[in-house]
């Protein structure tokens, strides 16, 4: 990779440093990957195509890392409990959904800087949806 002048990086977003849209693309759909074969996640998707969601999901992390505002345009605020709340989420839901987001996160080859900022955020995430005990 190149190296991209410090200052340039300052007036970049997180969205932007790690490749835009095709970057989140790529781990979105590597994720759902994952999760159609997953026993425990897959029932938490009633779409019988993962398209629908797929493109809700890589929507909102486009938008939350600095990207198009089209998730919220679209759908409001990402109100994600809320979103959620429908589905038991318990500790082996989440450590399944960080298993295959880590598989996900591993290949996009991002800087270590990058890699660790993002991974950061998924794990804050995945512990925040936890609803039920179990």
């Amino acid at each position: 990779m190149n190296e991209i002048p410090q200052d340039t990086l300052q007036e970049q977003t997180f969205y932007e440093q790690v490749g835009g849209e095709e970057t989140f693309r790529r781990l979105v759909r590597r994720f759902y990957q994952g999760v159609a074969e997953d026993p425990l996640l897959r029932p938490m998707y009633p779409e019988e195509d993962l398209g629908p969601a797929e493109e809700r999901f890589a929507l909102f992390l486009m938008q939350y890392w600095g990207g198009p505002t089209t998730y919220s345009e679209n759908r409001g605020h990402p109100r994600l409990r809320m979103r959620h709340a429908p589905f038991q989420v318990d500790k082996a839901a989440h450590d399944a959904w960080l298993r295959h987001m880590r598989e996900a996160v591993d290949e996009l080859g991002l800087s270590p800087e990058h890699e660790a900022q993002l991974w950061r955020y998924l794990t804050y995430a995945a512990a925040s949806m936890i609803n039920t005990a179990g």
